[in-house]
C-alpha cells in the first residue's frame, strides 16, 4: 500500500489527549481493526465503559490500555493481554494499521469505482470470447469483494485490487517495504549468491502463476500488478548494499569491485580446529 497513506491512518495516543472514545473506535475499525469481547488477539480491541484495550498488530506479547476521563485520554498502559495485569506506564503509544493496504474512504470509493469498470470490460471481453462460465465467475467473485470492501473497507485477496486503491498506473511498480525506509537505508542480503537468483526469478514466477487466474475468470487482469519487483525495479532502488556470501557469484563480484572484505574465521568467533596427520602404520598412540 500507499506509505503516505499508511502514515496518515496511524493513531498517536498521550496521556492529557483530547479525543472522543467513540472516534477513536471509529478510527480503529477503518484501520482494520476488529472489535471482540471474547478472543482477544492481535489486530482487535475491546471497550468497556471509559476503558479501550487495543491489541495492536505489530506489538510481541502486551496490548494497551487506555483510559478515558471524559473526551480525554486520562492514561494509558502496557497490559498483559491474558491476564489484564498492568507490566508497565506509557507515556505515548502510535497503533499502526491492521493491514498495508487500508487508505481513505475517498480513495476506497474510487478504487471501487475503477474496479467495476475494469470488471465490465472483462466480462464483455470473456463473452465476446464464448467464455461464459469465466465471464459469470468473474462478475460474481468481483462483485462479492466489491460488496465486502463496501461494507468493511476489507476483503479477502485485496492485494488483488492494490493497483486501484492506490491509483497507480497499470504497469507500474508496486509499492513495497524499500517505499517505506529512509533514503540513505542500508540494505543487507545474506546467502546473496543464492538470494539474487531469487529476486530475479520472483516476477517470472508469479506472472506464471497469475495467468492461469486470469485467463479463467478468477482474477481481474489488474492482478498483474500485485506483484514482485522486476530485477531492474529492485536495483532502482539499493542504494548501499552489501553482499554476504561465503560463495559469491559473478554479480556479487562485479558491483563490488574492490570493496570486497574477506572474513577468516567462523562467524561465531571459533577457529577451526588444528588437524593433525600421523601415520597409520603400527600401533596409533592416540
Amino acid at each position: 500500500g500507499d506509505p503516505i497513506d499508511y502514515e496518515h491512518m496511524t493513531v498517536s495516543l498521550r496521556p492529557g489527549m483530547k479525543i472522543e472514545r467513540d472516534a477513536m473506535l471509529k478510527k480503529l475499525i477503518n484501520m482494520q481493526y476488529s472489535r471482540n469481547e471474547l478472543d482477544f488477539k492481535r489486530g482487535t480491541f475491546r471497550a468497556k465503559g471509559d476503558i479501550v484495550e487495543i491489541f495492536p498488530s505489530d506489538y510481541g506479547e502486551s496490548a494497551i490500555r487506555v483510559e478515558f476521563w471524559g473526551d480525554e485520554v486520562e492514561k494509558i498502559s502496557e497490559i498483559n493481554p491474558l491476564t489484564g495485569k498492568t507490566v508497565a506506564s506509557r507515556n505515548h503509544i502510535m497503533i499502526f494499521p491492521n493491514s498495508h493496504y487500508v487508505t481513505t474512504s475517498d480513495k476506497m470509493e474510487h478504487a471501487i469505482t475503477t474496479i467495476e469498470e475494469e470488471m465490465k470490460q472483462q466480462v464483455e471481453y470473456f463473452k465476446s470470447q464464448g467464455k461464459l462460465i469465466e465471464a459469470q465467475r468473474i462478475e460474481e467473485r468481483t462483485n462479492f469483494d466489491i460488496e465486502m470492501m463496501k461494507e468493511t473497507g476489507f476483503c479477502q485477496g485485496i492485494e488483488n485490487y492494490s493497483r486501484h486503491i492506490s491509483g497507480r498506473e497499470p504497469g507500474s511498480a508496486p509499492y513495497t517495504l524499500f517505499d517505506y525506509f529512509p533514503k540513505d537505508f542500508l540494505l543487507l542480503i545474506d546467502e546473496s549468491h543464492a538470494i539474487i537468483p531469487q529476486v530475479r526469478a520472483m516476477y517470472n514466477g508469479d506472472r506464471a502463476r497469475k495467468e492461469s487466474l486470469v485467463k479463467y475468470g478468477f482474477r481481474l487482469p489488474s492482478a498483474f500488478d500485485n506483484r514482485p519487483l522486476k530485477f531492474e525495479e529492485f536495483e532502482q532502488r539499493i542504494n548501499q548494499v552489501v553482499f554476504v556470501s561465503a560463495t559469491p557469484a559473478e554479480y556479487e563480484k562485479e558491483h563490488s569491485k574492490d570493496n570486497i572484505v574477506e572474513q577468516i574465521i567462523r562467524p561465531t568467533g571459533l577457529l577451526d580446529p588444528e588437524i593433525e596427520v600421523k601415520p597409520i602404520e603400527n600401533q596409533i598412540d592416540d
